[in-house]
């Protein structure tokens, strides 16, 4: 059934386009069997979404199980295929921070691919999960000692170190035990990606990586930049074994060129140490980034287009430098997880209110604010980062007229927005169901608390079937840290 058509709201920014039919799902954004089943109700792998609410309750984080795995298995072989040339090869590492939990950790083990942590509780989930140190890499730009010493005892495939401090750290606690530490050091590049400022993350001016220009605290006298001062330390230090360079541009990234730039400083940078210290670095990780669609404004490159991008670039400066490729890592999380979920939820209350239209002497137009039974607490990523999303109505077909809506939260915030601009039929009610695609990624790795209101559970969906992987959360859960009773 298609909704009525309508001219744009005034009040709509300039990247949402005009409402078409509102019963259509737009396919980048969703998982690849999400889809509308009898009467438009949405499906996903055949589940209907009222089967899932009546189930598990809402909010609800559903995913994907056979989109996650086909997302996971088309990243590896697009860049396998890519760097099947080079003699370096290529490895995965999915990037546990977007989403991590036991399961989803065996998912990517199955699929062939290694799992990067940045924290002692990623890895406790790793270790859970059973996967073997040598497929783990342990990140952080603050690392404790015993985050250090729980990836020592892994015997974890590298240690992603930060800072000339922390390097110092790595090798004095790798000698006490009388082991070498696999270290890559993480360098700034200078490549600004087109992202917000806060997840833009290889400028100077910022918390991680070891600067290529400016020296360290101590290094000065030396007349060595941080990162060459951290690389000749991991040359000669014993404990150390010193497998190469990694750098992070960014995220949310759709072009190829930032990627580019970075991955020929970078084998520049690593001839040059190669050369001056007289030893072959064997690895280069080029970090992740890579970015998905969340509205119909977003045009995401192909896994494969950026990886061929890539390998030439390797391809290229390796020749012209006369080097042997090294093994190339790459470390995508939103790419696999983000399109793979979609958050569930339930209208309550609803108003329209009057807006008044910039330079329109007093015009206004409504805007329809819709309700619903999570928040901020659930995707906190539009207050943190103005981050845009997408919403439809779920539990049904519509052919009512469109209304410009702000999807919001039930927190006592006034920045509580799950999705800011979005077209839903004017006669979406309480009791509604609402999907907004696209939060796989940083939603339930960001979830919080706020108000005492519980997480919500997560269940993956497949053949059919659904089932929770992570379990909501309860009021007792809530309470039981709470020492006052």
């Amino acid at each position: 059934m298609e909704s009525s058509r309508l001219a744009g709201s005034v009040l709509a920014p300039a990247w949402l386009p005009a409402a078409g039919d509102l019963n259509a799902l737009h396919a980048p954004l969703w998982a690849n069997d999400v889809e509308r089943g009898k009467g438009g109700e949405l499906t996903v792998s055949g589940v209907p979404v009222r089967e899932l609410k009546e189930r598990f309750g809402t909010p609800l984080y559903v995913l994907s199980e056979g989109d996650f795995r086909a997302r996971a298995r088309a990243l590896k072989d697009a860049f396998d295929d890519a760097f099947a040339d080079l003699g370096g090869g290529v490895d995965v590492y999915y990037a546990g921070k977007s989403f991590l939990c036991t399961e989803v950790a065996r998912w990517v083990d199955s699929e062939g691919l290694r799992l990067d942590t940045c924290s002692g509780g990623e890895l406790a989930v790793a270790a859970r999960a059973g996967l073997g140190g040598d497929k783990l890499s342990l990140h952080g730009n603050n690392k404790s000692d015993a985050e250090i010493n729980r990836a020592l005892d892994l015997g974890v495939g590298r240690i992603v170190v930060d800072s000339l401090h922390e390097l110092h750290r790595v090798a004095e606690l790798a000698a006490v035990r009388g082991v070498k530490a696999n270290v890559m050091l993480r360098l700034t590049p200078g490549v600004h990606a087109h992202t917000h400022e806060f997840i833009a993350t290889a400028h100077e001016d910022q918390k991680f990586g070891l600067s290529m220009i400016s020296p360290d605290a101590g290094t000065e006298a030396d007349g060595l930049s941080a990162a060459e001062a951290a690389a000749k330390l991991a040359v000669e230090a014993d404990s150390i074994n010193f497998l190469g360079f990694h750098a992070h541009i960014g995220s949310q990234i759709f072009e190829p060129e930032g990627f580019e730039i970075a991955a020929r400083k970078l084998l520049e940078y690593t001839h040059h140490i190669q050369d001056k210290y007289g030893l072959t670095l064997p690895e280069l990780d080029l970090g992740g980034g890579y970015g998905i669609a969340y509205t119909a404004a977003d045009a995401p490159r192909p896994a494969a287009e950026i990886a061929r991008a890539m390998a030439a670039v390797v391809r290229e400066t390796c020749t012209a430098l006369n080097m042997d490729a090294p093994r190339i890592s790459i470390e995508p999380g939103r790419a696999i997880v983000g399109s793979s979920t979609f958050t569930l939820y339930e209208t309550g209350t609803l108003k329209t209110v009057q807006v008044e239209v910039a330079g329109g002497d007093g015009a206004t137009a409504p805007r329809r604010y819709v309700s619903v039974d999570g928040g901020m607490s659930d995707n906190a990523r539009p207050v943190l980062y103005d981050a845009d999303y997408s919403a439809v109505l779920a539990n049904r077909a519509s052919a009512a007229a469109p209304a410009l809506s702000r999807v919001v939260g039930k927190h006592c915030e006034s920045g509580d927005i799950v999705v800011r601009d979005v077209y839903l039929p004017n006669d979406v009610a309480a009791g509604d169901l609402l999907a907004v695609p696209g939060t796989g990624a940083y939603c339930w790795a960001l979830a919080s608390n706020y108000n005492y209101v519980p997480r919500p559970p997560v269940v993956a969906v497949s053949d059919g079937a659904a089932r929770l992987i992570v379990r909501g959360e309860t009021e007792d859960d809530l309470l039981a840290r709470d020492l006052g009773a």
